[in-house]
Parts: structure tokens; sequence; C-alpha cells
């Protein structure tokens, strides 16, 4: 029998299933019919249905030869329709709650689900406990879900007629010829596209409202604001739980509250998007810095330096106008003359290439740089130092053959990996991004941009996910996930296959047959932005810094007056050593001085009295521990050196 789908008869319907098996059914068969006859523990199990790759309701018939997979609390696609359920069993509690709120739009969302409400009144947080109340009633119920298309006049009159006039107002902007549907769950309509759990009672009680935001109708600050009631949605209480952990986790790390606890930096209205670095956060920023240069040195690559501003032909010519000029910061030299501040490196970079021709011998050859950049973000985007319009990226280029694509991309992967441990990050993922739909360069060239960096991610022996069509509009690219101590993810480096820009930008080296060649360009950046970095780190370690990084390493503090002129001593030799020290020399109890420096998380606190003076030695205290060890002031001073080297 062939593998392809068939129909085995006039009507006959047959289901591929996801391991190949095929099931044959007379006529058009639900997603119910099909699950029952795999058998009855999935049935019973059963959420939903995917169609060809597409969700649909279980109760949905298919009429046709098709691949079916039948979607349980524990598949992939489970999540997404939990969470949209819950959006619709919250508003059937609010509704039965405060029959006068008018409901407008209820998504899922990445983390769970909100629905944006129409009510004068505020809802409180004694409100939003009243509702969650009552949506675990509503589970408990068991209300059967059911879909229903109707004529769209006919639609809009019904949501009229109920006071609901955003939804009758929505349904005039659904284009012509588009199925109007709605989805009934006990005396609550709602309209929707679906698709939806067979029952309230499928939801499960793994769900919890967080807060109340405002927004507007539309999402345009000109219309009604609503008020925006978030909440999470899991497939069992212990991923829910989990997630709550991590919210509760993540507000005590929150890099802002931090930056000004730790005084590292601040941000202010007046300057948004930009970052006022502290003392103590410049430190940290020049330790990183200084940290990435030494590991790019030692792998070879040459720093440069490229203008801020640069004429928009050039970015026309690379296509990064067409691309970003919105996000770009444009100034009119005169009426002939457009400058713009680089958003990212890569056409300077390509200029440094062309200003002498190159040969193959010399390649390749790797700029990287430092580059200060600027895009035009929203002001409701920018988010602590974490999402900002000024930064600055570890950006560099490799300017290569295509036979050195695999070589060069396997180092950068092991370098990156290398830095990602170093900074305490042991679980990275890969997402290969493929086409984008709006791109540059040809599908030929495209093929063979997307086939070397498959070669090269496999020879690296990195297993990478599918992201399909987020590559970069001149080539594909590896993006390197971070999951951080408390289990989020953060994308951080990139490698890019860029065959399309040295082409626009006219670079090109001369090859072993004596004629000019265009190199390839490979983009990476492990750090992606030194600031988003730096705030990832923090709250990755909560504050508490690995020794290498901690801005202030020691602090020498005094139990006595008598002991001031020892600190002094024991501060200039840790300085002297190359570690960032600092005395407290205030004339306050030992306790007090030692609760405030654990507080702003010193690593490690040396406590010197009078005794200490006499015998040479100190009290060694480090950031968490009650004990204390005491050392002689050269024993602890060598044993400190070693410790605070930074790796790699």
């Amino acid at each position: 029998m062939s593998d392809s789908v068939q129909t085995l008869d006039a009507g006959g319907v047959a289901i591929t299933l996801p391991d190949g098996q095929q099931r044959h059914f007379p006529g058009p068969v639900t997603g119910e019919e099909i699950a029952a006859s795999i058998g009855p523990g999935l049935a019973k199990a059963a959420l939903a249905i995917m169609v060809d790759g597409a969700p649909r309701d279980l109760a949905s018939r298919v009429d046709h030869d098709a691949k079916v997979a039948i979607v349980t609390a524990t598949s992939p696609e489970a999540l997404e329709i939990l969470r949209h359920d819950a959006a619709h069993v919250m508003a059937e509690a609010v509704k039965e709650l405060y029959p006068e709120t008018q409901v407008t739009f209820g998504p899922a969302t990445d983390t769970g689900f909100y629905y944006d409400f129409a009510r004068d009144q505020p809802f409180t947080p004694e409100d939003l406990e009243r509702i969650e109340r009552r949506m675990h009633e509503i589970v408990d119920r068991n209300e059967t879900v059911t879909r229903e298309e109707w004529e769209r006049d006919r639609a809009a009159a019904f949501f009229n007629s109920i006071g609901e006039k955003y939804k009758a107002e929505w349904i005039h902007e659904i284009p012509p010829g588009e199925v109007i549907s709605l989805y009934r769950q006990g005396g609550f309509v709602d309209l929707c596209t679906g698709p939806h759990l067979p029952s309230t009672g499928k939801l499960g009680h793994a769900f919890k409202l967080l807060k109340v935001a405002g927004a507007y109708w539309r999402g345009d600050a000109r219309n009604a604001q609503l008020q925006r009631v978030y909440g999470t949605a899991w497939a069992s209480d212990k991923e829910l739980k989990q997630y709550l952990f991590q919210i509760e986790e993540a507000e005590k790390r929150d890099h802002r509250r931090l930056g000004k606890e730790l005084n590292l930096f601040h941000v202010q209205d007046e300057a948004a998007g930009s970052v006022f670095w502290h003392p103590y956060g410049w430190t940290l920023y020049r330790t990183v810095e200084t940290y990435i240069r030494r590991r790019l040195e030692a792998a070879d690559y040459a720093e440069v330096k490229t203008p801020q501003l640069i004429d928009r032909s050039l970015w026309e010519r690379s296509g990064h106008w067409e691309k970003f000029r919105d996000h770009m910061f444009t100034f009119a030299e005169s009426d002939e003359k457009t400058l713009a501040l680089k958003p990212m490196s890569c056409p300077g970079h390509i200029q440094i290439f062309r200003q002498q021709l190159h040969s193959y011998r010399e390649l390749p050859l790797r700029l990287a740089e430092f580059g200060s950049c600027h895009r035009n973000e929203p002001s409701g985007a920018l988010h602590g130092i974490m999402r900002v319009r000024a930064f600055t990226q570890d950006d560099a280029h490799i300017f290569c053959t295509e036979d050195q694509i695999t070589p060069e991309s396997v180092a950068f992967c092991h370098l990156l990996l290398s830095v990602y441990r170093d900074f305490g990050f042991e679980d990275v993922r890969v997402k290969f991004s493929d086409r984008p739909p709006v791109r540059a360069g040809s599908d030929a060239t495209w093929d063979r941009a997307e086939a070397a960096l498959k070669a090269a991610v496999e020879a690296a022996q990195l297993p990478y996910t599918l992201n399909p069509g987020e590559g970069a509009f001149y080539g594909p690219k590896l993006e390197f996930v971070l999951r951080d101590a408390i289990g989020r993810d953060w994308q951080c480096g990139t490698l890019q296959v860029d065959l399309v820009l040295p082409e626009r930008l006219d670079a090109s080296y001369i090859g072993e047959d004596g004629q000019r060649h265009r190199p390839v360009m490979l983009h990476r950046a492990i750090l992606g932005s030194f600031e988003r970095f730096i705030a990832i780190v923090i709250e990755h370690y909560a504050g508490k810094l690995p020794l290498w990084l901690a801005p202030v390493q020691v602090r020498v503090l005094t139990i006595t007056r008598d002991a001031d002129p020892y600190a002094e001593q024991v501060r200039d030799a840790l300085a002297a050593a190359g570690l960032r020290v600092e005395t407290d020399l205030r004339n306050e109890k030992i306790s007090y001085k030692i609760r405030e420096h654990s507080l702003d998380k010193t690593p490690l606190l040396m406590v010197v009295g009078k005794r200490e003076a006499d015998e040479h030695t100190v009290a060694l205290r480090r950031l968490g521990s009650k004990d204390q060890e005491i050392l002689a002031l050269d024993t602890a001073l060598a044993r400190l050196v070693a410790e605070a080297r930074p790796p790699g």
C-alpha cells in the first residue's frame, strides 16, 4: 500500500495519525470519534485535534483525507487552547458577577491570557479574588462548549441586544466572506474563531488571576479606555506553582530594583532609553568589557571603531534604510544630506574591509567592535536597561570564503559557549531561523546560505530547533538562548551567514585563481548588548555577583578605631594586588556594618580589630555565611587574588 493519504471510496475519509498509521471512516468523522477509535483512554484525555497542522475543536468534522493528531494536556499545542479557554471562563465569571461589564478581546499569551473589559468602576484586588473563585465554580459545572456559525447582521444585532457594543462593532470589521463563529458555554456567548475545549471542566484548576492594567479599545489611545485583567493558566498544578514561584523570584531579582539598591545605574525621563552608569555599575560594565576583549584578542579578532553618524546613502545601499528606517535617529545636515545614528555596525565594517584589496590568504579576517548603537524604540517598550535606545553591542564580522564558513562557525560556537559558562550559564538552546517573507537576495543565494549554516551548526554538534521565517533580511541565523537560574529564557548571541551585503556594498577579495570574489560575511555577537546582558547577569545571580564580577570585591571593616591604620594597610595591600576593595571605618557596631554590607551583597568582608592588627591577621567572612575564618594577611591575600582572577 502506498504511504500517501488516499480515500478508499466515494465519501470515505482516510485519517493518517502521527505515527503513520491510518484509520479509515466511511464518511466525515469528528475528532471525538477519531480519538475513540484509537482507545478509551485517549478519548477521555482528548482536548482538541490538529488537522493538517491546524488546531480544530474536538467536535469538528473532518470531511477529507487528512493528517490528524489528537491534542491532550501534554501536547505542545494544548497550552494555547487552555489559556484561550481560561480567558473565556474569566469573561463568563465577570459577566455573572458584574453584568454591566462589556467584554472585548481575550487572547492567550506566551505565559497565560488576558481579557479587556469596559467597566466604569475599576476592578480591585478583592474583585479579582471573587472572579477567580467564580472561575473555579464554572470549571466544576463542566459546561459544554459549542461552536455556532451565524449570519453577520444577525450576530451584530444579537450583541447589540445584550449591550455588547464592542463585539457588534468588531463584527462589521470582519472581512466579507469570512465565517462569523460564536462559542457558547452555559449562559455566556462570545465572538471567537476558536478552537476551544469541549467543556469548561477540561480546563482544570491550574490558573490564577494576576493583575489589572489599562488598555485602549483596539490599541488606540484615541479610543475608550478599558481594563485589562491578566491571568496565567497551565496544564498542571505543578507547572502553575513553578510559574508563580518564577514570578515571585523575578520580582526579587528585578534588575531595576537591584540597580538602585546596589547603586549601579539609573534611568530617567530626560534621557529615556539611555543609562546613567554609577561608579559601581560602570566598574561592572568595564569588567565585562575587559573580559570579552581579552577573549576576542585570544581568538584573533582585530578591534575597530566606526563612525556614529553615517549618510543615509550607505544605509540605502545596504538595505537597512528600507528595513529599519522607523527605528533610526536621523538628522538633516542640509537639503541634500541626511545623516543617521548607526543602529548596527555591519555596513561600517564592510567599509573598513574595502579600503584595501585582500588576498584569499588574508582570510578569514575577523573585525570586532564594541559598537555604540542607537535605535528609536517606542517609549512603551523601554524596560530598565534591558530595552534601551542607546546601547553597546559586542559586534563582530568575519569575512571569509565559503569553504571557511564551517570551521569559523564551529570556532565561534565554542567561544560563545565558553563565555556563557564563565558567566554561569550552562543551559544554552539554539534556534535556526531561516528566510523571512521579506528579504534581500535570490532564492538560490538563500539556499546556499541556509545549507552552509546548517552544515556549520551540525559540525559544531549543537542540537537546534527551527524558528521559521525569523532570519535577518540578508541571511539565516542561529539564535543562542540562555536559561537563567529561575528557568527564564533569554535570547542573546547570534550567528548569521550573509551572502547579500558583500554584494550590495561591493566587497571583494582576490582568490587563488587571481580573480575577484565576494567574501562571505558572518555576523556574530555573544553578549548581544552589554546593557541587556548585564541586566540578565544581575537577575541570574539576584545581585550576588561572582567575585570576579563584583564592583567591590572586598570590604575591610573595623571593630575599633584603634584598628583604622591596620585596615588601611590591608586595603592598600589588596588594592596593590589588583583587588577592588573599600574600607568601612565608621564608628558603628561591627554587627551593623556586617549586616549593611551583606545587604549590598559584597562577596567578602574582612573584619579587623586590635587583635588582628597585633597579629597581622584578618577575620574573613563570605556573603551568605555566618562563619568567619582567621587567616594571616599574606595567606588571605594569595587566596583571594587566585579566587578573584577572571575566568577564561
